[in-house]
């Protein structure tokens, strides 16, 4: 190798990740970490360390300047961006090179080329790739447009707009939403392909002229445009298909002199038609389910060709086998529109028959600083069923408790009809969501079981020898539960795991987590804030970006009040009737904590 050591300027899953590879192939790894993250698994799973700067945590992750010297401080002869954060920062990548190091990804210019939306298009459109037009927003535009930011992706900077009155609020949010995640707020507008299929294809390119495919994912399975469940090979892409859309990826790859790994991804119509979206300059989340399918650890053909080593297999080589499958375990409700979830995991464990990749254990805390996104669950299978149905078994024995998750839902999702039949567009959610379960009365009767069986004192020792005396619990609706009800069913028979952290109890039963606090005692105060007593109450925790109401000023229904930024997204906080603002109680930049009151309002007159 050209190289020793290998600083990774990443944090969680995506620095162990890519430590895992570098370590196997002998090399010495370094961590980076804000002071948040002192202690966390991808520290400590290091071979040396360096702090790159205080909290705020996120903004320590993104200082190039700190990043550099923490290569020069540990002796680092490489650097490794892995995903997000400063993986497709074409001014990162030039300055590692400056600092006479190693660079783990394409040229500053390929990033430079392809990071830009509009100038990617372009040269995708000269190299022969079909692509979207783009509407100005001073001509004609016919509707629904897709608006995005013209730098970075996942999703956000992104809006559906289904008409002219809807286009300057579109614009306005995800220009604000474009410049805080990437510093760039411009954006492009183009056609919106409702009923499509997302469909990308992995590149690989070395210094040597050559250029392969590594075939084609399917990421159509969507939220908020940021992808949920991921599969290789897509169910919608037959042979002749596969060679249009891979022939196009390798087109681009040329057309920008690439090195290194890259996914070139294409929005596919419903009469097999497709364009060009972007370019990703970097290894992918879902890169996992490529590595699955065809055998190869994609972290280490990047180390290798960033060593000056040419592609360890030419295309002809390079062969598919089976079917696998991701699915993003994030920290987030899907009950409440998806909204991110910060907090603690109580409980970890990971389902044993799947690949699952994180940076978790028992007790670990879920900021609010970063995605939502806290593993990833990938199984493979001879078929597709197969791994959809492993996938979906390893969903249910994951073991995350202590804050709402998306795993349930997901589990759902690859059990709908529809997705099982291979037929999930990027509408599917908004279109056809599974049912989310709600706690049923045995559920009820588990949780006040074992607040009962874990309490030692008190009036609780009294109930439990008074035969006679029934105790209450109140988790939405009320609980009545006597001292036998203990001896005829031990609750803990039924429940795959549970701890109990206060008055709440979080535990797992039938593939679905709850967490129930017995509200019984609570004084008024404690009750909660809804919107009809006249509040309104962050959801979670995060950043004020923008307050659009004044005191005495009258909101229509749907209008939002406040945009809280969390975990890298914007969300409108609205309400769904006229309110006249009686007081407004946060600034813009203002953190705030979930629960925590932002505005007082009354019903418009």
């Amino acid at each position: 190798m050209k190289f020793g050591s290998v600083l990774v300027a990443n944090r969680g899953e995506i620095a162990l990740r890519v430590m895992r590879t570098a370590r196997r192939m002998g090399l010495r790894t370094i961590a980076v970490y804000s002071d948040a993250d002192r202690e966390a698994p991808h520290v400590r799973a290091a071979d040396d360390a360096a702090r790159i700067g205080p909290a705020p945590p996120r903004e320590s992750y993104l200082a190039i300047a700190a990043l550099i010297d923490a290569a020069k401080r540990t002796g680092a002869d490489a650097v490794h961006p892995g995903y997000g954060f400063l993986a497709e920062s074409a001014d990162f990548a030039q300055a590692v090179l400056d600092a006479g190091l190693v660079w783990i990804g394409p040229s500053p210019a390929a990033i430079r080329a392809m990071g830009d939306k509009g100038e990617a298009k372009r040269i995708a459109s000269k190299a022969g790739v079909p692509v979207l037009p783009e509407y100005r927003t001073h001509g004609k535009i016919d509707f629904p447009v897709m608006v995005k930011a013209a730098a970075g992706g996942g999703g956000r900077g992104m809006r559906l707009v289904r008409s002219a009155a809807e286009l300057p609020a579109a614009l306005a949010s995800a220009r604000s939403e474009a410049e805080h995640a990437f510093g760039d707020g411009r954006l492009v507008l183009e056609p919106a392909i409702e009923e499509a299929r997302h469909v990308e294809v992995q590149v690989f390119a070395d210094r040597h002229g050559s250029v392969v495919h590594l075939g084609e994912r399917d990421c159509s399975v969507q939220r908020r445009h940021q992808k949920l469940i991921e599969e290789s090979p897509s169910p919608a892409v037959d042979a002749a298909l596969r060679e249009k859309l891979t022939s196009a990826a390798l087109a681009l790859a040329r057309a920008v002199g690439y090195e290194g790994a890259g996914t070139v991804e294409f929005l596919l119509g419903q009469g097999r038609e497709f364009w060009f979206m972007e370019m990703n300059t970097r290894l992918q989340v879902e890169h996992t389910v490529t590595e699955m399918v065809t055998g190869l650890d994609l972290v280490e053909w990047q180390l290798r060709v960033a060593a000056g080593e040419p592609l360890p297999l030419a295309q002809d080589a390079i062969g598919c086998s089976g079917h696998a499958i991701e699915a993003r375990l994030c920290a987030e409700d899907p009950a409440g529109d998806f909204l991110p979830q910060s907090g603690r995991v109580l409980r970890w464990r990971a389902a044993s028959e799947a690949r699952t990749e994180h940076a978790l254990e028992s007790g670990a805390e879920v900021p609010a600083w970063y995605d939502s996104l806290i593993a990833k669950v990938i199984c493979h299978g001879g078929t597709r069923d197969e791994a959809r149905e492993r996938l979906a078994r390893a969903l249910d024995a994951t073991v995350a408790l202590g804050l709402p998750t998306n795993k349930a839902f997901l589990a759902g999702v690859l059990r709908d009809p529809v997705f099982a039949a291979g037929k999930a567009t990027t509408a599917f959610l908004a279109s056809r969501r599974p049912a989310h379960r709600d706690p049923e009365a045995a559920d009820l009767a588990i949780a006040a079981a074992l607040l009962a069986q874990a309490a030692g004192r008190g009036e609780w020792n009294c109930w439990s020898n008074n035969p006679a005396r029934e105790m209450r619990f109140r988790f939405g609706r009320e609980v009545a539960l006597r001292p036998e009800d203990l001896r005829l069913r031990s609750p803990r028979d039924e429940v795959t795991d549970y701890v109990i952290a206060g008055d709440t109890v979080h535990f797992a039963r039938g593939g679905s987590s709850f967490s129930l606090r017995n509200s019984l005692y609570d004084p008024p105060e404690r009750k909660g804030v809804a919107a009809g007593d006249g509040r309104l109450a962050a959801p979670m925790s995060g950043r004020v970006v923008a307050v659009h109401a004044r005191a005495g000023e009258r909101i229509d229904a749907g209008q939002a009040l406040v945009v809280l930024e969390a975990m890298k997204m914007e969300h409108g906080l609205a309400l769904q009737v006229p309110v006249t603002v009686k007081a407004v109680h946060v600034a813009t930049g203002a953190q705030v904590a979930p629960g925590q009151l932002l505005a007082e309002f009354e019903p418009a007159a």
